[in-house]
């Protein structure tokens, strides 16, 4: 999973990046309104923590570009906590959900889990597919027999990008945009790598290959 965090308190944009990828996302950072719609615009974001109060561009303006060319990546404003119009604006300019500043992270982290889910269906259900369920808190895998399978941080963010998205067809190329961060060494056929892997722990038919088409998870298992 991937997420964009528009924030021009570096400090605090640097906290948000630790507690996300400890959560198991790959982040980009930016600390600009030109910057963070350019990026929003050319990745497929999973979450977008996006900050109203920016240099160059306000985050509302983003906002709004952003869903006016239908780009629809859930998105969750942050702004001070005692201007309620700001937030009035930003849920009408179609922000998914907003929090005040200060804030405490794990209602954050929450709020981002909750969002993801619901982008893709799967609001309050526990992430369960083809006799594999994943425990996000320690990023580990279990299967049927009950076994607690580790699971390297990429293979995490793989996996669970393949379970919120069961018996779909991924191309290596949306698997790519979904793992790595923006700066990191984004070959497609390293994703073979980690699909191997996660096959040998957690058995061969869990994911199917579609020749020139990509990768499906849990279409061999029932």
């Amino acid at each position: 999973m991937r997420a964009l965090v528009v924030e021009d308190d570096l400090e605090l944009a640097a906290d948000l990046k630790e507690e996300l990828v400890a959560a198991g996302f790959a982040v980009d950072l930016t600390d600009n309104g030109e910057d963070a719609e350019h990026l929003g615009g050319v990745n497929p974001y999973d979450i977008v923590i996006l900050d109203l109060g920016l240099p160059r561009r306000s985050g509302l303006e983003v906002l709004r570009h952003w869903r006016n060319a239908g780009n629809r990546v859930p998105v969750l404003i942050l702004t001070a906590r005692d201007s309620w119009p700001e937030r009035v604006d930003g849920l009408r300019a179609g922000a998914d959900d907003y929090l005040g500043k200060p804030f405490h992270t794990p209602e954050l982290m929450a709020r981002v889990d909750a969002l993801v889910r619901r982008s893709v269906g799967r609001a309050g259900e526990p992430l369960e597919v083809a006799a594999v369920r994943l425990d996000e808190e320690r990023q580990e895998a279990i299967v049927a027999d009950g076994e607690r399978i580790l699971l390297t941080a990429t293979e995490f963010r793989l996996l669970r990008y393949f379970m919120l998205h069961p018996g779909k067809v991924l191309s290596k190329g949306r698997l790519t945009e979904h793992v790595y961060e923006a700066d990191e060494d984004r070959d497609s056929n390293v994703i073979e790598v980690y699909v191997n892997r996660l096959r040998q722990k957690l058995g061969r038919d869990v994911i199917e290959t579609r020749r020139g088409q990509g990768y499906v998870f849990g279409a061999g298992r029932r």
